[in-house]
């Protein structure tokens, strides 16, 4: 049985694309030092995840039925030292989920599991407009000012502030995943500022998780690249429309993968997102709450914990919901270059379908102009006539695997 359990649980945006893809594409090596990362595919503990937490995401709940199980299972079974579960949307589970999940990793009273807690954090002067622009590449039409309105107002019964606080509330998803844990064995994992060295944040996770010494491929094959202003603006106007048009299984691979990721993304000169000005003041004040609440409970800081107070002059404000037209009309040209391309490559593969369409159905039709074709379709006419005939020919079909009438 496993003897250590690392469970990773949020929050997005802090670099778990890139982690989660190593841990997967690196499974083997892990193995073979101890360490166990059960994923058959990439997304397998998002299934597991939205299992645990019963959470609706556009249809996915029906195939994540009975993953988490699966995946505790495993981490049962395993029979090295070390286990690794890692997914962002973990930092929303309730009190109760967090339960359950330890409970059936194995943590209970009298076993040996050893659980420890792992949570990557950034400041909220990068993650709130990153949540923004998360929100906009699935699907959301809502302005950035709406946006900071619903999470900024405790008043309001906003499904926004909701989510983005259950993801973001450091001390207070402390508070529920931590409860049963001593403060040595919750490990916080900070984002480093901008301008730190680029694989800085990858040797705090290696840190963290145990992972320091082995050699594994670092190679980025998937991770999740932001926008700029104009980028995002363009993206939220296609929602307006698209979102009525456009159903949910082509959107992530038109709009979020092809537009957003693979094209958008790459327009790194555009103006970045930011604050506005007049909400630096709130959001330094809750990034200083939370590093004095950090500093009092004692837990294993993994970088600097003042890499939670962010820089909000790092990039000047340039207001999403007012960008300048000429810089959303180059990112649209953009967009319409790559849809244009997908499009050729589209009807390329359509044409070379039906061609290999065509090229099976001449074949077929020779095969039915040939003697012994027609011969052996006499005999089964004749045979079929009878009863005995017809069940002769069932035996026949059943020993060759076949159902057509004509075998």
């Amino acid at each position: 049985m496993t003897q250590k359990v690392i469970l990773h649980v949020g929050t997005p945006k802090t670099g778990t694309s890139y982690l989660q893809d190593v841990l997967h594409r690196n499974r083997a090596t892990l193995a073979g030092h101890g360490i166990l990362y059960p994923a058959d595919r990439f997304d397998a503990h998002f299934l597991a995840a939205l299992d645990l937490m019963r959470l609706p995401w556009g249809g996915l709940e029906r195939e994540a039925v009975g993953a988490w199980d699966d995946l505790a299972r495993r981490v049962r079974g395993w029979h090295g030292h070390t286990a690794i579960i890692s997914h962002e949307i973990l930092a929303a589970a309730s009190r109760a989920q967090v339960g359950r999940a330890l409970s059936s990793l194995g943590m209970a009273r009298g076993s040996d599991v050893e659980v420890h807690l792992v949570l990557s954090v950034r400041d909220l002067v990068r993650q709130i407009p990153a949540e923004w622009q998360e929100n906009v590449k699935h699907r959301s039409a809502m302005s950035y000012q709406r946006f900071l309105a619903r999470i900024t107002d405790p008043s309001r019964n906003s499904r926004i502030a909701s989510w983005f606080w259950s993801v973001q509330e450091i001390p207070e998803i402390l508070d529920r995943w931590g409860a049963d844990l001593p403060p040595e064995r919750i490990h916080l994992v900070t984002v480093p500022s901008p301008g730190g060295a680029p694989d800085l944040l990858w040797k705090r996770f290696a840190k963290a998780f145990g992972l320091e010494g082995i050699d594994l491929e670092l190679g980025v094959e998937r991770v999740n690249p932001s926008l700029g202003v104009p980028e995002t603006a363009l993206i939220r106007r296609i929602n307006r429309s698209a979102n009525r048009v456009v159903e949910p299984a082509d959107y992530r691979p038109l709009v979020r993968e092809l537009l957003a990721h693979q094209t958008l993304s790459r327009r790194v000169t555009s103006p970045r997102l930011s604050l506005p000005p007049e909400h630096v003041p709130w959001v330094r004040e809750r990034e200083a709450a939370f590093v004095a609440e950090i500093e009092s409970r004692g837990y294993d800081v993994v970088g600097d914990i003042h890499d939670l107070r962010g820089n909000p002059g790092l990039h000047p404000y340039v207001d999403p919901d007012r960008p300048r037209e000429r810089d959303v009309a180059g990112a649209a040209v953009d967009a319409i270059k790559a849809l244009l391309l997908e499009t050729s490559r589209m009807r390329a593969e359509e044409s070379r379908l039906r061609e290999e369409l065509e090229e099976t159905r001449e074949a077929l039709r020779r095969s039915y102009l040939r003697p012994s074709y027609r011969l052996r379709e006499k005999a089964v006419l004749a045979i079929s006539k009878s009863r005995g005939g017809r069940g002769l020919l069932g035996v026949y079909r059943l020993a060759r695997g076949r159902s057509s009438r004509s075998a």
